[in-house]
């Protein structure tokens, strides 16, 4: 490990100097009394390299003397092993700091227990997100629970990323990483950010809110400086949507869940996945394949964004990539020849319509404020090339003409609202209205005929459940969760180093056993699911009278009696 520990578990064989890094214990002890805000860092000592090369020479074997022992020194480990035995030492798994040292170097894990989890707030293809508050401070803050396997060094190197990203985003419009929780002996990882009280899509969904055109674009140029932000420091969002972009009570929107980001060289393209962007947002390039794109990703899902905000409801709604390219080619038109050419793009004769369709947004949109209709004009271009930039778009005539984008401080103050909330909102509703229809029905049935209602088979319960639930789940997850959007391992970008033939993938359902938290709300089980395995009816809730029950096994033991009679 590059350390090695006494009783005290102070590194053995190297004396601490007064200016050096510092005890290590000691400095993970002062988590406990700093914010959940604050970033410890573990200092490093500028001066380790001349002290090394000062303890190499005065080993170094003189003319033809003998080396005394060919076993390395502890004092005299390579920057490496020394930088990952610290790690380790400050508390930091053994697994991330071999494979992703560079991500948490210079800060030291939070403590699991120091936390409470309130409340799951948000459910991604390779997260979870809990409302969560820090015991030490009593502040509220949102917990990240990344999924990965910490066995598959390349499932590492991907959660990683993300924190690589955050660490060298700084903007008002880009959600902050705090801290991380984890512990020497854990396998999962958690992610610290402020908790935001909102995100765009549950308060567009919610009902009786309705934007201004000064909201709208109060909204879309805090969206668009984040985006300016990130792609000025090279680094693609590559699913940015209504649910990704958090709101709190200031009226402060900030980028958050850069889960499917990546790191781009405009001057050294390398390929990256196509299989991005969630399928309402995605652009048309990578519906079509492409694998060598740029800023134009994240500027084709502001557009959607911008009318979606204006139109009050998602403009181009597809349920398959195939009807996903059908709505986009309808609104935005047809590709032109030259662009087929000039694009190669894979899918090209698979997804090529066979009728050309005319660009129509100035139509489709005619109700819009006509400032707007310039910027969506650009944003929603069919050619990357022609969407510009987050700087242009900025520029634009929408943020120039008045009304102007409104204060974020004046913004309504909106009772806490996120899409999970607006989806739980919908699904209850759809079950009360089933219930209401369901009963209506049964209380009919039960006043024309006063008897049992039959129980209906386990099997065939179990059927008409399973049913009702894939129905229900395909309406709830029409945004998030369509086939198409079951995203492949980002990690296969070459941004990673690793070719999108590769054979390596992360498993979205593997979730790791939780680290104890001071709640056990939300603990860790793997005991198995349960189903129903009895009738869906119960008849006294119809006002069936009572009857003995019967086994399955008593059923058939009487039926056999009678055929014996006959």
């Amino acid at each position: 490990m590059g350390c090695v520990f006494g009783k005290t578990g102070r590194p053995v064989g190297r004396e601490r100097k007064k200016g050096e890094g510092g005890d290590n214990e000691s400095e993970v002890e002062s988590v406990k009394g700093v914010e959940a805000s604050q970033v410890v860092v573990v200092t490093q000592n500028g001066g380790n390299r001349k002290e090394n090369e000062e303890e190499e020479t005065s080993v170094r074997p003189k003319g033809g003397e003998k080396r005394r022992s060919s076993r390395p020194n502890p004092r005299l480990s390579n920057p490496p092993k020394h930088v990952h035995g610290e790690q380790v030492a400050a508390g930091w798994p053994s697994w991330l700091s071999a494979v992703a040292g560079e991500a948490i170097n210079g800060w030291t894990p939070r403590r699991a227990d120091s936390f409470e989890k309130l409340d799951k707030i948000g459910q991604g293809t390779y997260s979870n997100v809990y409302k969560a508050r820090d015991t030490l401070t009593g502040k509220i803050v949102a917990l990240k629970k990344v999924r990965f396997d910490n066995l598959e060094p390349e499932s590492v190197k991907f959660m990683a990323r993300e924190i690589l990203i955050l660490r060298r985003l700084d903007h008002p419009n880009v959600v902050t990483l705090e801290g991380l929780v984890t512990s020497r002996m854990s396998c999962s990882l958690y992610l610290v950010f402020q908790y935001m009280e909102h995100d765009l899509a549950g308060l567009a969904a919610s009902p009786g809110i309705n934007f201004t055109e000064s909201q709208v674009k109060c909204y879309m140029h805090q969206l668009l400086s984040g985006l300016e932000h990130c792609h000025n420091r090279h680094v693609l969002h590559r699913d940015i949507k209504g649910s990704n972009l958090l709101i709190d009570n200031g009226g402060i929107l900030k980028i958050a869940d850069f889960g499917l980001a990546s790191f781009f060289d405009p001057n050294n393209r390398q390929p990256m996945t196509s299989r991005v962007v969630t399928l309402w947002y995605r652009p048309p390039e990578l519906l079509l394949g492409a694998t060598d794109y740029g800023v134009g990703v994240d500027l084709w899902s502001a557009g959607c964004i911008l009318a979606e905000l204006l139109a009050g409801k998602p403009i181009m709604p597809g349920r398959t990539e195939v009807e996903q390219l059908h709505k986009i080619f309808k609104l935005c038109g047809s590709p032109s020849d030259e662009y087929w050419k000039k694009s190669k793009l894979p899918h090209a004769t698979i997804f090529k319509p066979q009728q050309s369709y005319k660009r129509c947004i100035a139509e489709t949109f005619k109700d819009f404020p006509p400032s707007s209709l310039p910027l969506i004009e650009t944003l929603l271009a069919i050619d990357p090339a022609e969407r510009q930039t987050a700087t242009a778009a900025l520029r634009s005539e929408f943020f120039t003409t008045k009304p102007y984008a409104c204060d974020p401080s004046s913004l309504p103050k909106y009772p806490p609202s996120k899409e999970m909330d607006a989806k739980l909102r919908d699904e209850e509703a759809r079950r009360l209205r089933a219930a209401s229809k369901a009963n209506a029905d049964g209380v009919k049935k039960s006043r024309a005929r006063e008897r049992a209602v039959r129980a209906m088979p386990a099997p065939e319960a179990n059927a008409e459940l399973q049913a009702n639930l894939d129905r229900r789940r395909l309406i709830t997850h029409a945004n998030a969760k369509s086939k198409s959007e079951k995203f492949p391992p980002p990690h296969q970008d070459g941004t990673l180093g690793y070719p999108l033939g590769s054979s390596h993938h992360i498993d979205p359902v593997f979730d790791p056993p939780d680290v104890p938290f001071s709640s056990t709300n939300f603990s860790y089980s793997k005991a198995p699911i349960q189903t129903w395995s009895g009738p869906l009816v119960d008849p006294a809730a119809v006002g069936a009278p009572r009857r003995k029950k019967h086994s399955v096994g008593d059923t058939h033991s009487k039926s056999s009696k009678r055929d014996s009679r006959r």
